[in-house]
């Protein structure tokens, strides 16, 4: 098979309509049909079920769209490391460093200080991320390293050191009636009317329904609950970033979070494993 023809068959088994995936791919509609019917023909399988009104996978369809996936994301990460490689070649040495923006702020300045100070440490680019978009990065190669946060971020597949585990606090506007007490559970914040409960993008982008505010940043979030529009739960460290105008309430039977510094199990990278160590010490 051709990296092409992957490209082809994943754009239409993830969009499940042929003119969505041309459209998608900058192509017309009647060369992509001919491609995938070539793909089924080479494998002797069909891929897809077509109808006049729906497209749907097949279980071999759905294999492919795993294992695809999979072959397509090493393609890409071996362009890129290839290009860092030569770039470390002529004296340019770098690594980049996946983390959700706003989250462990204190701990990821303390860990670049920590590695930076260390004999041969090379540049450190910092990619700013949204909710679980890490994990990603590292498995395309765009990224070297990257903090992640179970049990929110999927970590399989990874190697992974834990730095942290930590409790998890309610995050309040100043005013609110819960803002006041010691302690809250998971019960007293659900369903609220008066806050409800934000709503992040899905892995295909789209916005799950609910009453909530639509929201694609931490940095985001934190405004609206200064608002007084929602509420937010996350890590105890999250304090560190918290103006007067929002209170933290731990969360007593909220589950803990993990920090951990995670990098692909094939990576020969000297520089990550000097951060990963200074991570550690840490």
């Amino acid at each position: 098979m051709e990296t092409r023809e992957l490209r082809y068959f994943v754009a239409v088994a993830e969009e499940l309509h042929f003119g969505r995936a041309a459209q998608r791919l900058g192509m017309a509609q009647p060369p992509l049909s001919r491609a995938v019917s070539q793909l089924e023909r080479r494998l002797g399988t069909t891929l897809l079920q077509r109808s006049s009104r729906s497209v749907t996978l097949t279980e071999a369809g759905a294999v492919l769209l795993r294992e695809g996936r999979a072959a397509l994301d090493a393609v890409e990460a071996a362009e890129h490391r290839t290009r860092r490689a030569a770039l470390a070649a002529e004296g340019r040495p770098s690594i980049v460093l996946a983390t959700k923006a706003g989250a462990s702020t204190e701990l990821l300045a303390k860990l670049l200080s920590a590695y930076a100070a260390e004999p041969g440490s090379v540049h450190v680019d910092v990619a700013l991320c949204g909710p679980g978009e890490q994990g990603p990065l590292l498995r395309t190669g765009r990224a070297d390293v990257a903090v992640l946060h179970r049990p929110y971020d999927e970590v399989r597949g990874l190697d992974v050191e834990e730095l942290l585990t930590e409790g998890q606090v309610a995050v309040l506007p100043a005013g609110h009636p819960l803002s006041t007490r010691g302690r809250l559970s998971l019960d007293d914040l659900a369903d609220r009317e008066d806050l409800p409960a934000p709503r992040w993008p899905g892995p295909d982008g789209a916005y799950p329904p609910g009453p909530g505010p639509e929201v694609h940043s931490p940095t985001q979030l934190l405004q609206l609950v200064s608002l007084g529009r929602t509420l937010m739960v996350a890590p105890d460290s999250v304090r560190a970033l918290l103006h007067d105008d929002l209170v933290p309430v731990p969360v007593t039977d909220a589950p803990p979070v993990t920090t951990v510094i995670a990098w692909p199990p094939h990576s020969r990278s000297r520089a990550v494993a000097d951060l990963v160590r200074a991570a550690l010490r840490l």
